[in-house]
């Protein structure tokens, strides 16, 4: 499948051989574009430099994963599960605020109404807390997460999804 996204973009569903570059791309996200949030434990906790990758590996198979691209790299990813969650939604330090994010996010959201999904759900960290809520989430309540001896903060946020 590919939808436009803001040129020269395109989406496309997830492949195996993806899991390298979608695992970097989470890292450097977190390392990158957060810093106003978490201090250097909090993302080396959250984004380890080495990954385990089986654990990545199950992960990804367990979603629908969806993925912006440009002719050189991926731009960003999305995975969410059909009951509505959305589990991940990473965008690459180079295409930051390019809409990127918002397009990911629109064509999941279309497909979980597809699927018959009547609210959609996330934990969001501090720094994706705006763009969910600029998505039409609500916070319900603010959570904490251990990574070991390193605590992060995050919100449980939902949205309910208006029949069109």
């Amino acid at each position: 499948m590919t939808a436009p996204l803001p040129a020269p973009f395109s989406l496309r569903s997830y492949q195996t051989q993806d899991l390298p570059a979608l695992v970097a791309l989470f890292q450097a996200s977190v390392s990158q574009l957060t810093t106003q949030h978490y201090d250097a434990a909090q993302r080396q906790a959250w984004a380890p430099a080495t990954a385990d990758m089986p654990a990545w590996q199950a992960r990804l198979a367990s979603l629908e994963l969806l993925i912006a691209e440009d002719d050189q790299a991926i731009a960003g990813f999305i995975g969410f599960s059909l009951d509505g969650h959305i589990d991940l939604l990473f965008t690459a330090p180079g295409h930051a605020c390019q809409g990127v994010a918002a397009t990911l996010y629109a064509a999941a959201e279309q497909r979980l109404r597809a699927a018959g999904a009547r609210e959609l759900f996330t934990e969001a960290s501090l720094t994706a807390r705006p763009f969910f809520a600029r998505q039409g989430f609500s916070e319900e309540q603010a959570q904490t997460v251990t990574r070991g001896a390193v605590t992060l903060q995050r919100f449980a946020m939902r949205k309910i999804l208006e029949p069109r």
